[in-house]
């Protein structure tokens, strides 16, 4: 991915970020409004989730400017790392909700003497914010496919429609029976179903940060395509990391014959490789360095 279509894709972001946050914002004092009539605290749990939705999607937005920032000669890639903190931000928010969230709810279930919870404005407040996550959820859609940054936002918008969902059938529930304390149970419920989020954006963050080779790329698979190029012997030094997601950086040492030096056939090597890892890999970007075999044997070895 060139850099004009990696502008192009953040400049339709930062469009669909925009939207969602309209959409978000609107969601998210309706459901304020409705947790202090009703009393519910899964709503209440919603409204904080939703709220975390909506800084996570200011975050996001913010950080798809910075990433529009052309490289210079000291930030050699650019900025768009800043969607990578972003997303790990947007995590850690996600754990707090969670957490607080959790921990409101099993101190009610303790002590539910107290507790009074008016179904009916749940019901329909529960509704609405299930509406407002659907249509931000279809606006962030497109982008959450090629971007850490908007599959963070992507992923706090869709635990909110799963938390809507728990805040309607607690509503039902407390409409039905006039068991209170299904509120607490369904708060409970939107807590379990933001972790598993959070830690996978987490994880996909801190991959990106500590430098560590994407997922979904065999460093000895690599090799073994590299050794399959004419001329080449070995490879080593083999190094992958991301920018960004979707924007892999590739090194290697590659060891080739020497007659790829002396028939002048370093240009047609570096053109098969720099094919191979393309085709193979999707790596945006890649770095070898050719050398003859005796050169290799004195040279110090950072990575098998």
């Amino acid at each position: 991915m060139g850099h004009d279509h990696a502008h192009g894709h953040m400049a339709a972001d930062g469009r669909r970020l925009r939207l969602a946050i309209g959409v978000v914002a609107l969601g998210l004092v309706a459901q304020l409004v409705g947790a202090a009539l009703s009393g519910s605290l899964a709503l209440l749990a919603d409204s904080g989730h939703m709220a975390s939705d909506l800084a996570g999607l200011v975050i996001a937005l913010l950080a798809t400017i910075v990433a529009a920032r052309p490289a210079s000669g000291r930030q050699t890639y650019g900025y768009r790392r800043a969607e990578v903190f972003a997303a790990l931000i947007n995590g850690l928010v996600l754990v707090a909700v969670s957490l607080s969230v959790a921990v409101a709810a099993v101190s009610r279930l303790l002590d539910p003497s107290h507790l009074e919870v008016l179904g009916l404005p749940m019901l329909v407040v529960g509704l609405v914010g299930g509406a407002t996550n659907v249509v931000a959820l279809l606006v962030l859609r497109g982008g959450a496919s090629h971007s850490i940054n908007m599959r963070g936002a992507y992923l706090e918008v869709l635990g909110d429609l799963l938390g809507s969902a728990a805040v309607v059938v607690a509503s039902v529930v407390v409409l039905t029976t006039g068991f209170a304390q299904a509120d607490s149970v369904g708060s409970l419920i939107i807590a379990a179903m933001i972790v598993p989020r959070a830690w996978s954006l987490l994880r996909e963050a801190v991959r990106v940060l500590f430098g560590s080779a994407p997922g979904d790329i065999d460093l000895a698979a690599v090799r073994a395509h590299i050794t399959d190029t004419p001329g080449v012997v070995s490879a080593h030094d083999v190094h992958a990391w991301q920018i960004t997601s979707g924007a892999t950086v590739f090194s290697a040492h590659v060891v080739v014959e020497r007659d790829v030096f002396c028939d002048m056939r370093v240009d047609e090597t570096l053109d098969a490789l720099d094919r191979c890892l393309a085709s193979h890999f999707e790596v945006e970007h890649a770095t070898f360095q050719l050398e003859p075999a005796d050169h290799a044997e004195h040279e110090r070895t950072t990575h098998a």
